[in-house]
């Protein structure tokens, strides 16, 4: 774990500087906190394979921990809780709404029930950051087959989020 820690923590900030420009955040330490968070996560977890695998599980992390955080902020809408406790976190807000968030993540699962490959593809390019070269590189699949999986999922996706 401390060689994946030493060798792709700058490449894992830059993936979250990407999420943080596509979803306008620039602010460098809610790009810190969401890696660092990410590697609290991955601690936990023993037998990387190789890189490939460790940033795809990066990936996923990210993922649950925007999911997560978004969940958090739907349900303080809602009461949340008897107490409220004034906490400020430094997670940015990736998304136009939490809401939308989560109907992602609940549309990307149905889909990962169906085809879990398309899900793996909208987890490395949408939440890993990934292009269609490194994404291929990290599932073992051609780029052209990344390409027809990227054009399948967003569909698929699309589909569930406006039903």
């Amino acid at each position: 774990m401390e060689r994946f820690v030493e060798r792709l923590y700058p490449e894992l900030r830059a993936i979250a500087g990407q999420l943080g420009k596509r979803f306008a955040s620039s602010e460098t330490l809610r790009r810190t906190a969401l890696v660092s968070e990410a590697f609290l996560r991955l601690r936990r977890t023993e037998g990387f394979v190789d890189e490939r695998h460790f940033l795809h599980t990066a990936a996923l992390a990210m993922r649950q921990i925007l999911v997560n955080h978004a969940r958090a902020r739907m349900a303080a809408r809602r009461g949340g809780g008897a107490t409220t406790v004034e906490f400020h976190d430094d997670l940015p807000v990736f998304w136009e709404s939490d809401e939308r968030l989560v109907a992602l993540d609940a549309a990307l699962s149905a889909l990962a029930a169906v085809d879990p490959r398309l899900a793996s593809v909208v987890e490395c390019r949408f939440f890993g950051g990934y292009d269609e070269m490194e994404t291929a590189a990290v599932l073992g699949v051609s780029d052209r087959t990344v390409r027809r999986d990227w054009i399948k999922a967003r569909a698929l996706l699309r589909a569930e989020l406006e039903s």
